[in-house]
């Protein structure tokens, strides 16, 4: 069966599945190229940054984030280190925001992807009830029984193309839908786990930090 006759045999109702069969692939295509580069980088942008923080090289670190805007991790770290010597609670104030503004973008795809996850088997349903209706119409009474009705059943197989389309958009879109889901989960222990580190050792500097500014102010 070619693509042509399975749109013909599964009715209008194809026609807006394959619309949203192509936005599903297009949303997915570029949803895995967003993760692929940001996971490829990530923990070498986070390892490189506390370990010259942990070293007291603040300005090293400030500069390694700062070139790492272009990354959701580098934006996050920088947010807090391009400050000049913030107080420990305003520090924590911005990568908390930080934080959330970057995990909201990482959701980006997701309406669209849930929109096909809820359309998808209605608009299969449609059809395959339109596909019944079409073919139950050209039955009268006295044709039950005989060789005239044959055809209902060749109709209703083909109604049912339609819902097994629809179902499987459906089916492939939830499963990179879970997938991205569970990524952005892991994204938030990653900024967590970063972000506390980067905390811990500014807290720990930070009474050097008050000294120089005290005594820069005497």
């Amino acid at each position: 069966m070619t693509v042509q006759e399975l749109f013909d045999k599964g009715g209008p109702a194809m026609w807006p599945l394959l619309g949203l069969s192509i936005l599903s692939v297009g949303t997915i295509i570029e949803r895995l190229g967003f993760w692929l580069g940001l996971l490829m980088k990530e923990r070498e942008i986070v390892d490189r940054v506390l370990e010259a923080a942990s070293h007291h090289n603040w300005q090293v670190a400030t500069d390694m984030a700062h070139q790492a805007r272009r990354q959701p991790i580098g934006r996050f770290l920088y947010a807090p280190l391009r400050r000049q010597k913030p107080e420990p609670e305003v520090f924590r104030l911005a990568l908390e925001a930080a934080a959330e503004d970057e995990l909201a973008s990482m959701r980006r795809g997701d309406k669209v992807l849930e929109a096909v996850i809820a359309l998808s088997p209605l608009l299969g349903l449609l059809g395959t009830v339109l596909g019944l209706i079409r073919s139950l119409s050209n039955i009268h009474l006295g044709d039950l029984g005989t060789a005239s009705t044959a055809g209902v059943t060749i109709g209703i197989g083909e109604a049912l193309i339609c819902t097994a389309t629809g179902l499987g958009v459906a089916i492939t879109t939830v499963a990179f839908y879970r997938v991205f889901q569970a990524l952005l989960f892991n994204q938030v222990r990653v900024f967590r786990r970063a972000g506390n580190e980067l905390e811990l050792l500014y807290r720990q500097d930070w009474p050097k930090f008050a000294r120089q500014e005290e005594k820069y102010e005497n």
